[in-house]
Order: structure tokens, then sequence, then C-alpha cells
């Protein structure tokens, strides 16, 4: 299993800033998932201090990448072939909160699940789905 701090220190060197930007912090790696979280600021808000669907679809792949990570248990190069976020209710609050989870893992493809939620509430306000590709 993926240390947490081994993750945290992955995604603070290979990712690109302005997803660093939205200060994301793993929180949890198990066997086939990963929960990661963001901090709710004026950066990522839009009008009516709701978070921006961007951060949130953002947000839920690199979750979703890092779900990809857990289940073949390293760090190899996954691509995002599709994304969809389904937007449920806005997101206010303090954070927002990413369970991630991969529930098919083939030879060449990934399909993974993620839910967002905004805390402290514990409101869901999104939820997605992804295909990623295991180049070989």
């Amino acid at each position: 299993m993926i240390a947490i701090e081994t993750a945290q220190e992955f995604l603070n060197n290979n990712f690109a800033q302005w997803i660093l930007d939205m200060a994301i912090k793993v929180t949890d790696m198990c066997n086939d998932g990963a929960i990661l979280d963001i901090p709710i600021t004026p950066h990522i808000e839009r009008v009516g201090g709701i978070v921006c669907g961007q951060a949130l679809s953002s947000l839920a792949d690199t979750a979703m990448v890092f779900a990809c990570f857990s289940a073949m248990d390293g760090f190899k190069p996954v691509a995002t072939t599709n994304l969809e976020t389904r937007f449920l209710s806005g997101a206010k609050g303090e954070r927002i909160t990413c369970v991630a989870r991969v529930i098919k893992q083939g030879r060449s493809l990934m399909f993974c699940e993620a839910t967002l939620t905004a805390m402290p509430s514990d409101r869901a306000v999104a939820s997605a789905s992804a295909t990623f590709f295991v180049p070989n």
C-alpha cells in the first residue's frame, strides 16, 4: 500500500501548478481507492460563494488517478480517456472531500467513480466517473 506521505510528495512533485494551487491534500490511500480534499477559498469560488465546477471536476479526476495508483500499488502512468461529472448541489463550506475508487481494473483500462462532499455539512455536491488508459 502507498503511504499517504509518499502519495502527497508524488502529487507535489509531478502535477501541474494550477492543480497544486488548489492545495490538494491526500488524506487516505487504500487498496483500490484514495481520499483527497481541498480547502474552499475565494480562489476556486464563483459568484455566490459556490465552488466552481472546474475545481470539482479537477479534484475528482486527480482523486481517481490516485485511486488507480492505489490499485496498481505504484505510480504508473495513466491517462484520462473520459470524465463525466454530475453536479448535485452548490458546494459551500470549509472544504471539499473526494472519495474515489477503482470499480474495475483491466489490463489497459481502469474504471473509477468518485463522490465529492462539502464539509462540514457532509453534503454530497458532485459525483464523477472516469476511464483511464494504462500504457503497457
